[in-house]
């Protein structure tokens, strides 16, 4: 007996060695799948649409202005363009030359007598006079252009835009109060999408064309901004502030920005993507999110939900009293116009 069991715990001693090299090979074969699962980016949850190389991104070698896709930014290219540059190239012109000549005409050997003219009523008279003319010409288109961006049209959608070290998260309180984070993609996944390097992002901020957008700003940590340079949008998000600007795209596509203020270690890596969808994509989109078109009556699953929740518990008011407990005297109720009174 004792024989026997020699004999096969030396027969299962000799085994383990070939077992365990013919099981070491399948290893790495089990873990394939999970190393190309993980190298393999993960699909939205909408299909979104692919950017276009030449609009709403930074060009290669370009040092202009983005094209502009709404009429704020493009009066203020124009104002760029056509006021803002001739005005400081003359200028600059002008000071260049005013210089030059003052270098010849005065250097020490063609004026060997320097004048001791201290004093020149006409001179002084034009040069008051034309910067106050210069002005007031840049101040003209400037004003109306700063009224417009500050004086938005009755808004056809809100998003409530939140900045986080390092991410955005955007809230849609008109369309069943959702929210949509949105983070930056690896350069693998932006390769894979078609993405900018850098500006990809998982979810992006998703509006309507041909729509008045209000974006509300403001911060859970530090000071963000939030800059789409297509749209010419920037607005700083604040802690504890509720900042407000707008804009509206008639053309579907997709626009980038980021982060416009110093946030922190990752402040270069927390982009903004802005898809801008035709109306009825768009509602697409809602509903693939949750949400509702505004006016939109909810669902009947929705109402069901809505009507079991249990009703919220009403808390006494000034004009209404608690019920006194026996034993304890309850004070005489008063109004802030009676107090006024008194």
């Amino acid at each position: 007996m004792k024989t026997l069991k020699t004999m096969m715990l030396a027969f299962a001693l000799a085994a383990t060695p070939a077992l365990a090299q013919e099981a070491a090979p399948a290893a790495p074969a089990a873990a394939a799948p999970a190393a190309a699962a993980a190298a393999t980016p993960a699909k939205p949850s909408f299909d979104y649409a692919r950017p276009v190389a030449t609009i709403g991104q930074p060009q290669p070698g370009s040092i202009g202005i983005q094209p502009q896709v709404t009429a704020i930014g493009q009066d203020a290219q124009w104002m760029h363009d056509a006021v803002l540059m001739p005005v400081i190239t003359v200028i600059s012109l002008f000071v260049l030359a005013l210089l030059l000549w003052v270098i010849v005409r005065y250097r020490r050997v063609a004026n060997p007598t320097p004048s001791k003219t201290s004093h020149h009523t006409v001179i002084e008279i034009i040069w008051t006079l034309v910067p106050v003319l210069i002005l007031v010409v840049i101040a003209v288109p400037s004003i109306k252009l700063i009224a417009a961006q500050y004086s938005p049209p009755k808004a056809d959608l809100t998003v409530k835009v939140i900045g986080h070290q390092w991410y955005w998260s955007y809230q849609y309180p008109d369309n069943g109060d959702f929210e949509v984070v949105s983070n930056i993609l690896t350069e693998d996944q932006d390769k894979a999408r078609g993405e900018p390097r850098l500006l990809g992002v998982d979810e992006r901020m998703v509006v309507p064309a041909g729509k008045v957008i209000k974006i509300i700003t403001t911060s859970d940590d530090v000071i963000h901004s939030f800059a789409v340079p297509a749209f010419w949008t920037k607005m700083d998000a604040v802690p504890g502030r509720l900042n407000e600007t707008w804009f509206k795209v008639d053309r579907p596509g997709v626009y980038y920005g980021q982060c416009s203020e110093l946030c922190g270690a990752k402040h270069a890596y927390m982009p903004i993507a802005v898809e801008v969808m035709e109306p009825a994509r768009f509602a697409a989109w809602l509903k693939s999110k949750g949400g509702t078109l505004a006016g939109e009556k909810p669902t009947a699953s929705e109402a069901i939900e809505a009507s079991s929740a249990p009703a919220p518990a009403v808390e006494p008011t000034a004009t209404t009293p608690a019920t006194p407990t026996p034993g304890i005297a309850t004070p005489a109720t008063t109004s802030q116009a009676a107090t006024a009174q008194n």
